[in-house]
């Protein structure tokens, strides 16, 4: 059996990985979400997939190690055969520049786009420290962590933090027992409902607003579920990319 548990599977790339996960034989499904997804559940009883749902607000950080010991009642370590973990969920607001950006936009931000997939990280693999089959972590990032954008301060600041974090655990797994395997992995611009937002921004707080909209104008946004598939194989891929920033364009 294998047992993969996804955070931010109601909409965008992760109900798009969702669905491609409840797709595969001998596989339990664990997800974290704002809100349900009333479609995944019904897909996940048409395929007779095993499918735990946790409604949780990634902001409220304390309390994730309560509920990573709850996803782990239901994963069978000893007949398990990969247990992995996406960390998928993140929010962009604010768009604003920091001088007109509240303390706490900026604290919810950090919270949910950092801290919380640095705690999930920290407890699965306390979770998992002495199992001996495969354990991959992919933590879902953003080119606006590798260059400054204005108006995304908060944004590209926590992902640059996730993408080092990545790294950095990946190298400290190496030298355990019984390592996971871990990468950052970068989706590209997709046609999802927070592309949508950021067409919407107005230009004083996200000077490059006109340039996202022509994306969608000349249809240059990736499809969610093509760069959920990515995602997917790479869960299964001999050169897992471990300890690197990837992007979806390089497995194109």
């Amino acid at each position: 059996m294998n047992y993969i548990m996804i955070t931010g599977s109601s909409k965008g790339l992760g109900a798009a990985i969702s669905t491609l996960l409840l797709d595969k034989p001998d596989t339990t499904l664990l997800c974290i979400a704002r809100t349900r997804n009333k479609d995944l559940e019904q897909f996940a009883e048409q395929k007779n997939v095993p499918y735990f749902f946790y409604p949780f607000d990634l902001d409220d950080i304390k309390n994730i190690p309560a509920v990573v010991s709850q996803l782990f009642t239901n994963v069978m370590l000893e007949k398990a055969n990969h247990v992995h973990l996406i960390n998928n969920a993140g929010m962009l607001e604010p768009i604003k520049p920091m001088d007109r950006t509240k303390q706490e936009e900026i604290i919810t931000n950090i919270q949910v786009n950092l801290l919380a997939p640095m705690l999930l990280t920290t407890e699965f693999l306390k979770k998992t420290k002495n199992f001996r089959g495969e354990k991959r972590i992919i933590n879902i990032s953003s080119g606006a962590g590798q260059r400054p954008i204005y108006g995304w301060g908060c944004y590209g600041t926590s992902k640059a933090g996730l993408d080092l974090f990545s790294q950095t655990t990946a190298l400290e797994q190496a030298h355990t027992k019984f390592p996971t395997k871990i990468c950052s992995f970068g989706p590209g611009i997709m046609d999802t409902s927070m592309q949508q937002q950021i067409r919407t921004s107005p230009k004083q707080d996200f000077i490059d607003v006109e340039a996202f909209q022509t994306y969608k104008e000349e249809d240059k946004l990736l499809p969610p579920s093509l760069v959920a598939k990515v995602v997917v194989d790479l869960l299964h891929r001999d050169d897992f990319p471990n300890g690197q920033v990837v992007n979806v364009s390089q497995y194109f």
